[in-house]
């Protein structure tokens, strides 16, 4: 059997067979071993950029590497300029992998991962699919997933489509007329899982809701359906559950990482301990214990072109108090540092905070498709909406005082009805987005 996904990898420089031999020898290790090497690789990849990278050099001057929180905390900010000044020795960027960061966090940059690194991240990828019978080699995917729309880019990106045995859904147009098409392409294909943004096929399963279709009597091929770079509320993973007719798991990562956590069969977050080392901080930068609420900041274990040591990504969550060294799990992903909202007393709460408040009251009676809301100034905020006819006043009247009741008084809350919400030019859905400086 032609095994085209591995094969693309290789003539691209990752060496997956390889990759995926050291990622077995990592997962047969015992407990013990499984330290004993974790504490070996966070001091290795320490060394190796104080040794051999310039930009981390100056960054790490005052690091004692017997001495793990005497390592500063890296930002998006940090990285933000060119990546030649952030490579290490030995590295030319014709020999790395090069990306860049979507920007949903406001900060995008460019980076890159050495060739051995990124073939890491792909064994890791492949390994938590095959949880559920997904071979990336002979599973077709349903791909909800925004494309580039310059040519080169586009073609590009269709290519690696076929490679990849997956067919893109484009997530610009979420009309029914598209979704129409959408269906008629289930029916006629042997799809085995979808994967893509979380809002998209939100969306997805809301028109199959309303034309009361289950996707899994439509594709009977169907196993399972993972949703990534977006937030999943519980309501919509039940919604999901019950329109396509098969499991819905939650996926969370980084392009500049790798693969951050899956959810595995127990229905836990599990996190990725093989080739990341995951913490949560205080503002002080201090670990938290298992439990408590901070920052997520990651060491990249194995990404020597370029350094991503204890490095913020900009989201708060909290560590499972069962979690081991070997076994983290995500109890909850709170949402993004720069989402947080100033309110007039000086009190701040996660802007997501005013999403789950909104959607409690606006999404019951089916007429807004989706929604966002934005912080204009401290006391006013707009909800911009989708929907099939304008929202009564009883219902804005509602929305003002959940917003209140939840938060504080004296906000003020506009409404605007648009045909189709902004989404970024990767195609995700920014769901609070606050403008004060």
């Amino acid at each position: 059997m032609l095994r085209l996904f591995d094969f693309s990898l290789k003539i691209n420089g990752f060496n997956i067979n390889k990759a995926k031999l050291a990622l077995s020898k990592i997962q047969s290790l015992n407990d013990v071993e499984f330290n004993r090497y974790l504490e070996e690789k966070k001091k290795e990849i320490v060394l190796f950029h104080l040794q051999n990278n310039n930009f981390y050099k100056s960054f790490g001057e005052n690091i004692d590497v017997n001495d793990w929180n005497s390592i500063p905390v890296m930002t998006k900010r940090h990285l933000q300029q060119p990546l030649e000044k952030r490579l290490s020795n030995g590295f030319a960027l014709k020999d790395v992998y090069v990306n860049k960061t979507s920007g949903s966090s406001g900060d995008p940059f460019i980076f890159a991962k050495d060739k051995w690194c990124h073939a890491m991240t792909w064994a890791e990828i492949m390994n938590r699919f095959s949880w559920y019978d997904i071979n990336f080699n002979t599973s077709k995917q349903a791909r909800f997933y925004g494309i580039p729309l310059d040519k080169k880019s586009y073609y590009k990106e269709r290519l690696k489509d076929w490679f990849s045995n997956r067919f893109r859904f484009s997530v610009f147009d979420l009309s029914d007329a598209a979704f129409e098409k959408v269906l008629l392409k289930f029916k006629s294909s042997e799809f085995d899982f979808i994967n893509g943004y979380t809002s998209p096929i939100v969306q997805f399963a809301k028109f199959l809701n309303r034309k009361q279709i289950i996707l899994k009597n439509v594709c009977p091929s169907l196993k399972v359906c993972i949703v990534t770079s977006e937030m999943l509320f519980d309501d919509d993973k039940v919604l999901l559950e019950k329109q396509f007719g098969i499991p819905i798991v939650n996926e969370y990562g980084a392009s500049e990482l790798d693969l951050i956590a899956f959810q595995n069969t127990n229905n836990e977050w599990q996190i990725n301990s093989e080739t990341l080392f995951v913490e949560v901080l205080d503002e002080k930068n201090k670990p938290l214990p298992y439990g408590e609420e901070g920052r997520i900041v990651i060491t990249s274990l194995y990404n020597k072109a370029h350094p991503f040591i204890r490095y913020d990504i900009g989201d708060i969550g909290i560590l499972d108090e069962q979690s081991t060294l070997r076994t983290p799990i995500l109890k909850k992903l709170i949402g993004r540092t720069n989402d947080i909202a100033v309110l007039p007393s000086g009190k701040t709460a996660a802007g997501l905070t005013f999403y789950y408040i909104t959607k409690s009251v606006i999404e019951n009676d089916g007429n807004v498709s989706e929604f966002i809301i934005e912080q204009l100034s401290l006391d006013t905020f707009k909800i911009k909406f989708v929907s099939k006819k304008e929202l009564s006043q009883d219902k804005k009247n509602t929305i003002a005082k959940a917003m209140e009741q939840y938060l504080e008084p004296n906000i003020t809350i506009t409404f605007e009805r648009v045909n189709v919400l902004d989404r970024s030019k990767s195609g995700k859905l920014k769901q609070f987005t606050s403008y004060l400086k």
